[in-house]
């Protein structure tokens, strides 16, 4: 039997310490009070900034090699060029609504809760009976005609947009703007089955023969139908939340329908329309900013309020003209409290305000 031998000795290499390890007091960039790779508007990062900023990519922040991906017909990724406006830096937008993935589910849960509450509570109390002729005729067709507009504008022109944008802020806020429409327009079909189903003379299906051939209507229809032949995104984006929106959607919605409705035995299409005027305040909110910080951008501002001279040069009389076109529906109500002249002057105060928050000058066209 042979002896046992001697045990092998293993050799292990000594422990170093570098100071980066688990729990260490003092580490690498210990010291700095800064841990974003991005700078923040306030002292810190948000939620909403980090679920956005920088999420896409851009060559000129972090993609040193340039697109790694491309279109077939030349350019890469998200291309500057698809639209005619400037910016010294895209990234500083910020949406004042800080929306993103967690509240658009939140906050259009909260308004179709509201809108589905409404609307069961009118069908349980027999709200409709109470509504005279002319106010349910002017209902059948023209809050029914508005409602083409709305879903046209969120299929064609923010659906159509919502990843135009060089940066991911914009495009979320865009994408948020077109989840309203869509879901308000939504609103809207939904009120117009009710009626047709709970009163027996109300004509479902009135609206569509209104929107393609009622004469009031056919200048609106026709600037919807052009806005979404505009192939520059932030040209769409001013013409149709800024313009559009200010002399033709808000006169609508605002102006007349949630003045005129209670008069006449109505508090269930006040509910319904306010949905719609506090999406278009939210979306007026980041909207503004886009065009504040490209107005006031050192290197491109002044290119670009003549851009945006020109711009409102082809469409606010186009916006006024459509406007105008609608005014014989002021008078279809039985209790007229507001008259399309009172309408029509609030509507342009209100769009001279937005212009001046955004630093633009004000349109002759808009005083005559």
């Amino acid at each position: 039997m042979s002896a046992p031998t001697a045990p092998k000795e293993r050799s292990f290499p000594s422990i170093e310490f570098t100071d980066a390890e688990a729990g260490a007091l003092d580490f690498p960039s210990s010291k700095s009070r800064k841990y974003s790779y991005f700078e923040p508007v306030k002292k810190r990062a948000t939620m909403y900034e980090d679920v956005t900023v920088d999420v896409q990519p851009d060559p000129d922040r972090y993609l040193t090699q340039g697109w790694i991906y491309g279109f077939g017909d030349g350019p890469g990724g998200y291309p500057k060029e698809w639209t005619t406006a400037q910016s010294s830096d895209w990234h500083a937008f910020r949406d004042p609504n800080e929306e993103w993935d967690q509240t658009i589910y939140r906050n259009n849960s909260a308004v179709v809760h509201q809108v589905e509450l409404c609307l069961t509570n009118a069908k349980r109390a027999h709200a409709y009976s109470g509504w005279n002729r002319p106010w349910l005729n002017f209902i059948e067709r023209n809050l029914g005609a508005w409602m083409h507009a709305e879903n046209g504008m969120a299929l064609h022109v923010f659906t159509s947009i919502q990843r135009s944008g060089p940066v991911n802020m914009i495009n979320t806020a865009v994408a948020v703007n077109a989840a309203h429409k869509m879901r308000f327009a939504q609103d809207l079909a939904l009120f117009n089955l009710d009626l047709d189903d709970e009163v027996a003379d109300f004509d479902g299906s009135a609206h569509i023969d209104v929107w393609r051939n009622a004469p009031e209507w056919q200048p609106t229809r026709e600037a919807v139908e052009r806005l979404t032949a505009i192939g520059d995104w932030c040209k769409l984006l001013f013409v149709t939340n800024i313009v559009f929106e200010q002399l033709v959607g808000s006169l609508f919605r605002s102006e007349l329908v949630m003045q005129v409705a209670a008069r006449n035995g109505d508090y269930i299409t006040p509910t319904i329309v306010g949905t719609g005027e506090h999406d278009y305040a939210r979306d007026l909110a980041y909207t503004r900013n886009l065009f504040r910080m490209l107005s006031r951008d050192d290197e491109h501002g002044e290119a670009n309020k003549a851009l945006f001279a020109e711009w409102m040069a082809e469409w606010v009389p186009r916006c006024l003209d459509a406007a105008n076109a609608l005014q014989p529906i002021w008078s279809q109500p039985a209790e007229k409290s507001v008259t399309f002249a009172t309408s029509m002057d609030a509507a342009k105060a209100k769009f001279a305000e937005v212009l001046e928050s955004i630093e633009v000058e004000i349109p002759k066209e808009l005083n005559k």
